[in-house]
């Protein structure tokens, strides 16, 4: 064997040794890719509902205004939660809907005027389930689940 087939052998060598490690980082890459739009699309998902109600007469009503449900639902007035709302009585950053290990938690975020669930004050985080009413000042938004 000649030294030029040798040298041909060690670069067709290093040339699919060096192919090989470019296919394993490519399919590494693909992986971590396909891993984060995984973990995307569950943020992104919409899990349910907050139906808006309006007290009229001692009746809740649906006003037609409907909220996405997601894993961490925030409600204030401050412009940064998912329902932002309009009212007085309600903190900045009032109360959080959250899906923990597949149950939904309310929990007040130490509001000054308190959150209530189906009429009851939360002081603690409160498993929440599909019908419930969460009351933040004057308004109140019922819970409905996919």
């Amino acid at each position: 064997m000649t030294l030029e087939t040798t040298l041909f052998i060690l670069r067709l060598l290093s040339g699919i040794v060096l192919l090989g490690v470019v296919l394993v980082l490519f399919r590494m890459v693909w992986r971590e890719y396909e891993a984060s739009a995984r973990q995307a699309d569950q943020v992104r998902r919409v899990y349910g509902q907050l139906v808006a109600l309006a007290s009229i007469d001692n009746q809740l009503i649906p006003t037609g205004a409907n909220y996405p449900l997601l894993p961490i639902t925030s409600i204030g007035r401050s412009p940064t939660n998912t329902v932002v709302i309009d009212n007085a009585f309600a903190s900045s950053e009032h109360a959080v809907i959250a899906l923990r290990h597949g149950q939904w938690w309310l929990e007040d975020r130490n509001s000054r005027n308190g959150t209530q669930l189906n009429n009851e004050p939360v002081t603690l985080s409160t498993i929440v389930t599909g019908g419930d009413i969460v009351g933040i000042g004057t308004h109140y938004f019922q819970i409905v689940l996919e």
